[in-house]
């Protein structure tokens, strides 16, 4: 049928074809541990070894952002040598 080669038929080879057609599209992914704000006269007094005060306390999940758009929240990992992050909750938006 028709509907079913558009993509419009069985669901589940809609998610699929949907899911090939943009699985190499770049997206950017910030992972934001917290956030602060100072004066800039402020900024410039910060030296190597300044502490930075964010408003997160120790072990508040964190957010994760897709595109500038919240996705999930999770809890700050290392892996090896390296820092990386483990995903706790997915966020579930409304669409409009």
């Amino acid at each position: 049928m028709a509907n079913e080669a558009s993509g419009f038929g069985d669901s589940a080879v809609a998610d699929s074809l949907s899911l090939e057609t943009v699985s190499d599209i770049p997206v950017q992914l910030t992972v934001v541990l917290g956030r602060t704000s100072m004066q800039v006269n402020q900024l410039l007094k910060l030296g190597r070894g300044a502490v930075i005060e964010l408003d997160k306390k120790v072990g508040e999940p964190i957010d994760i952002f897709v595109n500038n758009r919240l996705v999930a929240r999770g809890e700050v990992v290392v892996v090896e040598d390296r820092i990386g992050v483990t995903m706790t909750e997915i966020i579930k938006t409304d669409k409009h």
